[in-house]
């Protein structure tokens, strides 16, 4: 799909999309349709109680007085509070209203920036960019589509004032939308096609954009003591793998770095703790966390940050087989720290131990963020809205949170302390790998907290937010690639060189 900025002359035919405020406050493109059509959009609204509100849509087929296929409608709630994120939902709504329409090229009205939040250029690059996101579609495996099932529109024209300032406002926010949607690829591939060799494979190409990649393999990392890790993997016939992506872009190329490390079982069966069958096809994105890294390092080298950043996935497969990791074995982690392994289910944790201690003692980052879709427990916690964050540093989590709210991925502090810590004891190692029923999330979170150091982290269980059931504004259903636009708007505001 190609987009477009261009000046805001309405076209004489195919499709328009034009906003309009809440109590059926016109903006002037859809006020100009209006006046043309002899009132047949205000009667339109009138019938079908279009009041305007955020998120409404309205389509009006054959227009009288008009020469166009039809306009759409699209409430944007209140002026004042429309921001960024509004702007990006009101293009994806634009969009999803019209992806099957037949129409092979529509036009969005970005001429409403008055009284809103965004300059008139900001505002059509956001909208833009949630038209792009909202077009996002997985469909390699569709064979027998039905022509009225597939999306027709090829070009979207943003027209706008602002055209030249809109395109230089959208071309970072383009590459961005490239991390997302390679996110969203690996995640939504079946098992049987991302292994880990094969997202290794993936991640790799990102050399292509600058990125240093590096690929150990189970002989290296059995040299480095990784048996936290290995210990997983070793029921599977597919080898477990250790990526390590660099992107050098500050002004101090030896500049401490940020290092984001993913959690990335490719196909997690439970092990010989092997779960039920009901629901096991989704085990499939139990490596989102290291999807999320690999998506957030495209965008990163994609729109050139300023910014020293090293993405680090621990690649497995977990699987029941003769040579699988039982229940009450003990590993020795990279940190030379035991752990009796309760429960072959509870593996995540012992992939990101041994990749965080592997971050820590090779590149001595000034701070380092874990994403895994690591428990359960919070989804029962807190839903499919808000990712679980766990920190060591008041600093780090604050940006985080604030990163979160501005681009719509929000999170939720979850507590820490020595009380959750206990439940870890085992008789007979260091730790074992699972705490009990209470607070699961948060005994998971104090697991990793043992291999961190004094370094300022910060957990991010995105169990619940990795993968989506529903439509929304900007992201369809499926692999959502949350954390991508997350740690892409943190490395912005907080690691960039100014």
């Amino acid at each position: 799909m190609k987009i477009a900025f261009a000046k805001p002359e309405l076209p004489a035919d195919g499709a328009v999309v034009v906003a309009v405020f809440e109590g059926r406050a016109l903006s002037p493109a859809a006020r100009q349709l209006d006046e043309r059509s002899g009132g047949a959009l205000s009667r339109a609204m009138a019938a079908g109680r279009f009041e305007g509100k955020k998120d409404q849509t309205l389509t009006v087929l054959a227009p009288a007085g008009l020469a166009l296929n039809r306009v759409v409608l699209v409430g944007v709630g209140k002026a004042e509070a429309v921001d960024t994120q509004g702007a990006e939902g009101f293009g994806g709504t634009a969009l999803a209203q019209l992806l099957t329409s037949g129409e092979a090229a529509i036009a969005i009205a970005a001429d409403w920036a008055e009284g809103t939040k965004l300059s008139a250029a900001e505002l059509a690059a956001r909208i833009a960019f949630g038209a792009r996101l909202r077009g996002y579609r997985f469909d390699r495996y569709f064979t027998k589509e039905k022509k009225e099932d597939k999306p027709s529109v090829k070009k979207v024209a943003v027209l706008t004032d602002a055209a030249a300032g809109a395109k230089a406002a959208f071309a970072p926010l383009d590459k961005v939308a490239d991390g997302v949607f390679l996110t969203r690829d690996v995640v939504s591939e079946p098992a049987n096609v991302i292994t880990p060799e094969a997202l290794a494979a993936e991640a790799s190409k990102l050399s292509e954009l600058g990125v240093e990649v590096e690929v150990l393999g189970e002989k290296q990392m059995r040299k480095l003591g990784m048996g936290a890790l290995l210990g997983v993997g070793q029921g599977s016939e597919r080898e477990s793998q250790l990526v390590v992506m660099r992107w050098t872009g500050a002004r101090d190329p030896e500049a401490a770095p940020l290092v984001l490390v993913g959690k990335g079982v490719c196909f997690d069966s439970g092990g010989i703790s092997i779960k039920p069958s009901g629901g096991m096809e989704d085990m499939k994105w139990d490596m989102a966390g290291a999807g999320a890294v690999i998506g957030a390092m495209k965008a990163l080298a994609g729109r050139k940050a300023k910014a020293n950043v090293v993405g680090i996935v621990g690649l497995v497969e977990n699987m029941p087989s003769g040579t699988a990791q039982r229940p009450g074995d003990v590993v020795t982690s990279m940190s030379g720290q035991t752990v009796e392994v309760l429960n072959t289910d509870a593996e995540g944790r012992l992939v990101l131990c041994d990749a965080l201690w592997y971050a820590k003692e090779r590149f001595k980052p000034k701070a380092m963020i874990d994403l895994a879709t690591l428990t359960g427990a919070i989804i029962i916690a807190l839903g499919n809205e808000y990712a679980g964050l766990f920190a060591g540093d008041d600093a780090l989590a604050e940006a985080i949170t604030a990163a979160g709210k501005a681009v719509g991925e929000p999170v939720w502090r979850m507590p820490l302390g020595e009380a959750y810590d206990k439940q870890l004891k085992s008789d007979i190692a260091d730790m074992k790998n699972i705490g009990g029923r209470e607070g699961g999330s948060i005994t998971a979170a104090q697991f990793l907290k043992r291999f961190v150091g004094d370094v300022p982290w910060a957990h991010l269980d995105i169990a619940g937010t990795a993968w989506s059931k529903k439509d929304t504004a900007t992201v369809p259903k499926g692999a959502t690639a949350y954390g991508v636009r997350l740690l892409d708007r943190l490395v912005a505001t907080q690691y960039e060189d100014r």
